[in-house]
């Protein structure tokens, strides 16, 4: 397969992943393409054999960096921000419970966020995860067990049930 194939298999993750850090579609429309452009015009610098997914996503990443700092003027946990009036999609998921895991995931902060979409939702193992976020492997596993108790205390899990039960924000590839 091609580079460019390769990365097109890609795209949907990385719109997954775009949606989720910046909340609204535009946006997210906007950073997938600036990643694709970026990565296309840099696919001399990726080695292969190494792993695509994880580089594509360390690009996307650090572009929002680069764009959330170019735009002062939105604040991630602002109450205003478009991610705490966007509609539940009807029919998949409760929309109530929907809107409340959102919610809770935007009042967490920027690097447990991350790793819980990271690791969470696009399901990277924590070394993956590692690699995009340029950190040690245990400050992966650090921030997701802080991030997981976060969103417990924000979804008023209840500390005996928790005791007693199985979590219900799953664990996904350990490795």
């Amino acid at each position: 397969m091609s580079f460019e194939t390769d990365l097109l298999a890609h795209l949907p993750q990385l719109r997954r992943y775009a949606r989720a850090l910046t909340g609204d579609r535009a946006w997210a429309d906007d950073l997938v393409q600036d990643a694709t452009e970026r990565a296309l015009g840099r696919s001399k610098a990726f080695r292969a054999g190494t792993n695509l997914r994880a580089w594509l996503f360390t690009i996307m990443r650090n572009l929002y960096i680069d764009q959330l700092r170019g735009r002062r003027d939105i604040a991630v946990d602002d109450e205003t921000a478009p991610w705490r009036q966007m509609a539940a999609p009807v029919g998949e998921v409760d929309g109530l419970v929907l809107r409340d895991v959102q919610r809770a995931l935007y009042c967490l902060p920027v690097e447990q966020r991350e790793v819980m979409l990271l690791v969470c939702v696009e399901e990277m193992s924590y070394q993956e995860a590692s690699v995009v976020l340029n950190v040690p492997a245990g400050t992966v596993m650090s921030r997701l067990s802080r991030a997981r108790e976060h969103m417990r205390v924000l979804l008023g899990e209840e500390p005996q049930r928790r005791a007693s039960s199985a979590s219900s924000l799953k664990v996904v590839n350990r490795t």
